[in-house]
């Protein structure tokens, strides 16, 4: 059973720098943040519960490769408490008879979850750490934050591209066929750049990206040797009680330079057929990925094609909902719902054996 302890007057601009810096000596840590303690009205339905959630630390992990979605219930059920970290794109060749042939330079489990020694729940300034320390274990976790400024210059990276030009164009000439023959109606197709040989600091890396972009799922997750940094405004899935909600994106306009530019940008989005179309196949692809765990007639749409602007972008966003009963687990709903409609296509299943 965790400890639970409270925190005063300490800001989510304070708590990334702390936990920036504590991540340079924690091989675990997992920062997960909003952003938009100051914006909060200007989100979607259900986008912020907090301003920071955090995992520090590891008292177990979870590692797997096949039956993970089993693993992970499993686990769950035993220990009933925190975990962090991810749900790799091949954990779909477990939920589907599907295989990839395409280059994996990461090698990373399907799934991997580690259960945080202290947890860190952030809002409106009010800090709550749940943790198996004592009280004065944990006053000295605090204690030891450093609000310093991480400091450094951005090193310079030369990305390669793993496809050459010619390549990627007979790949998309392939992909306009399937979709004029029927076989698929949309499909988010991805090339990989990447850079080798290279020194950088990621905490640092990853202030400066969330600095410049600021969007309300920014995550930093660090796992021993290997990271990722993520700065997206799109929520896969969220379990709260037993209502589920998804929120996919389909339709993208940078933000323009005057107030007058930004509302013919998104009057533009707003009006797009195709990024209507797209949004509206996406939302029934969720509406029935959620109904094979949904109590009957419990799946809703409560938002459909909603413009809402970010930093850099103004997003089309859709709200899907749905209700479980108690005998449904949440990894049953993850195993069949992954991997998101929105980064794959529709058909889903045609789709990713394309990619």
């Amino acid at each position: 059973m965790r400890n639970l302890f409270k925190y005063n007057d300490i800001t989510a601009n304070n708590l990334l720098k702390a936990l920036l810096n504590m991540s340079l000596d924690n091989e675990y840590m997992s920062i997960l943040t909003s952003n938009s303690f100051d914006k909060k009205q200007q989100l979607p339905l259900n986008y912020i519960n907090y301003d920071i959630i955090a995992g520090v630390g590891a008292v177990d992990v979870l590692q797997s490769n096949t039956e993970s979605f089993e693993s992970l219930k499993n686990y769950h059920n035993i220990k009933k408490d925190w975990f962090f970290g991810y749900l790799s794109y091949d954990l779909k060749n477990e939920v589907e008879n599907l295989k990839s042939q395409n280059h994996d330079a990461f090698g990373v489990n399907n799934l991997l979850f580690f259960q945080p020694e202290y947890v860190l729940l952030l809002k409106d300034n009010q800090l709550e750490i749940q943790t198996f320390q004592s009280k004065d274990d944990c006053d000295k976790f605090v204690t030891a934050f450093s609000f310093e400024k991480l400091e450094g210059e951005p090193p310079t990276v030369n990305f390669n591209q793993r496809d050459t030009k010619e390549s990627y164009i007979d790949k998309i000439e392939n992909i306009k066929s399937h979709i004029q023959k029927g076989d698929i109606y949309e499909m988010n197709y991805c090339q990989e750049f990447y850079a080798e040989q290279i020194k950088l600091n990621p905490e640092l890396v990853f202030a400066d990206i969330n600095k410049e972009m600021s969007t309300p799922f920014s995550a930093f997750l660090k796992l021993e040797k290997q990271y990722v940094l993520s700065a997206s405004p799109e929520r896969f899935i969220k379990k709260s009680g037993r209502k589920i909600i998804s929120q996919p994106i389909k339709g993208t306009r940078k933000r323009g330079g005057s107030t007058t530019e930004d509302l013919k940008l998104i009057e533009d989005l707003s009006s797009s057929e195709k990024d209507i179309s797209e949004n509206v196949m996406i939302t029934d692809l969720v509406r029935n990925d959620l109904s094979i765990t949904a109590s009957k007639a419990s799946v809703k749409v409560d938002e459909l094609c909603e413009i809402y602007t970010f930093e850099k972008v103004h997003q089309m966003i859709s709200t899907i909902s749905s209700k479980i009963s108690e005998d449904i687990h949440f990894a049953d709903v993850l195993g069949t719902t992954f991997p998101m409609g929105s980064m794959t296509g529709a058909p889903k299943l045609k789709a990713m054996e394309l990619i």
